[in-house]
Protein backbone atom coordinates (compact mmCIF):
# COMPACT_ATOMS: atom_id res chain seq x y z
CA UNK A 1 0.00 0.00 0.00
CA UNK A 2 0.44 3.58 0.16
CA UNK A 3 1.11 5.80 3.04
CA UNK A 4 1.23 10.04 3.33
CA UNK A 5 2.27 10.85 6.66
CA UNK A 6 1.29 14.58 7.06
CA UNK A 7 1.81 16.38 10.95
CA UNK A 8 -0.44 19.63 12.16
CA UNK A 9 2.20 22.32 11.46
CA UNK A 10 -0.63 25.72 10.65
CA UNK A 11 2.35 28.06 11.38
CA UNK A 12 4.84 26.13 8.73
CA UNK A 13 2.03 26.81 5.88
CA UNK A 14 1.11 30.00 6.39
CA UNK A 15 4.10 31.39 5.11
CA UNK A 16 4.19 29.25 1.90
CA UNK A 17 4.99 31.20 -1.32
CA UNK A 18 4.15 30.98 -4.74
CA UNK A 19 4.61 30.42 -8.17
CA UNK A 20 3.31 31.71 -11.34
CA UNK A 21 2.00 29.29 -13.22
CA UNK A 22 -0.87 30.15 -16.77
CA UNK A 23 -1.69 33.42 -15.03
CA UNK A 24 -2.52 31.72 -11.41
CA UNK A 25 0.09 32.34 -8.40
CA UNK A 26 0.76 28.43 -7.65
CA UNK A 27 1.20 27.57 -3.90
CA UNK A 28 5.05 26.12 -4.03
CA UNK A 29 4.30 24.09 -1.43
CA UNK A 30 1.39 21.54 -1.87
CA UNK A 31 0.24 17.84 -2.72
CA UNK A 32 -1.57 16.68 -5.64
CA UNK A 33 -3.74 14.54 -6.70
CA UNK A 34 -4.30 13.62 -10.66
CA UNK A 35 -7.71 12.24 -11.05
CA UNK A 36 -9.71 10.98 -14.31
CA UNK A 37 -11.53 13.58 -15.96
CA UNK A 38 -15.07 12.61 -15.03
CA UNK A 39 -13.76 11.94 -11.04
CA UNK A 40 -12.06 15.75 -11.41
CA UNK A 41 -15.35 17.44 -12.53
CA UNK A 42 -17.55 15.56 -10.23
CA UNK A 43 -15.03 16.58 -7.42
CA UNK A 44 -15.05 20.06 -8.50
CA UNK A 45 -18.74 20.39 -8.95
CA UNK A 46 -19.37 18.80 -5.12
CA UNK A 47 -16.71 21.22 -3.78
CA UNK A 48 -18.64 24.37 -5.49
CA UNK A 49 -22.13 22.94 -4.05
CA UNK A 50 -20.84 22.99 -1.00
CA UNK A 51 -18.76 26.07 -0.87
CA UNK A 52 -15.66 25.26 -0.29
CA UNK A 53 -13.23 27.96 -0.53
CA UNK A 54 -10.44 27.77 -3.07
CA UNK A 55 -6.96 28.92 -3.35
CA UNK A 56 -7.49 28.76 -7.23
CA UNK A 57 -10.90 27.87 -8.45
CA UNK A 58 -11.16 24.56 -11.19
CA UNK A 59 -10.13 25.98 -14.21
CA UNK A 60 -8.53 24.55 -17.52
CA UNK A 61 -4.81 25.36 -17.50
CA UNK A 62 -2.17 25.24 -20.61
CA UNK A 63 -5.36 25.29 -22.68
CA UNK A 64 -4.59 23.80 -26.23
CA UNK A 65 -0.96 22.88 -25.31
CA UNK A 66 0.49 20.21 -25.01
CA UNK A 67 0.07 20.17 -20.76
CA UNK A 68 -3.47 20.70 -20.98
CA UNK A 69 -5.23 20.13 -17.83
CA UNK A 70 -8.15 20.98 -15.42
CA UNK A 71 -6.77 21.77 -11.80
CA UNK A 72 -7.62 23.74 -8.75
CA UNK A 73 -6.19 24.41 -5.11
CA UNK A 74 -8.04 24.10 -2.05
CA UNK A 75 -6.84 23.69 1.83
CA UNK A 76 -7.43 20.80 4.33
CA UNK A 77 -8.08 21.82 7.32
CA UNK A 78 -4.47 21.86 8.76
CA UNK A 79 -3.88 24.59 5.77
CA UNK A 80 -2.06 22.47 3.33
CA UNK A 81 -2.42 23.22 -0.04
CA UNK A 82 -3.85 20.23 -1.95
CA UNK A 83 -4.13 20.21 -6.30
CA UNK A 84 -6.30 17.99 -7.85
CA UNK A 85 -6.05 17.65 -11.51
CA UNK A 86 -6.76 16.06 -14.24
CA UNK A 87 -5.71 15.42 -18.43
CA UNK A 88 -7.68 14.25 -20.84
CA UNK A 89 -4.96 12.30 -22.34
CA UNK A 90 -2.74 10.99 -19.13
CA UNK A 91 0.29 10.46 -21.12
CA UNK A 92 0.55 14.71 -21.49
CA UNK A 93 0.92 14.30 -17.53
CA UNK A 94 4.27 15.51 -17.81
CA UNK A 95 4.08 17.40 -21.09
CA UNK A 96 4.73 21.24 -19.32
Amino acid sequence: GHQLVAHLSPEDCAAAKTNKVDQHDVPARHFGVVLSPADWRALADKLQKAGADFIIEPDIRFKGEPGEQGTFFIRDPAGNALEFKCFEDMGRLFAT
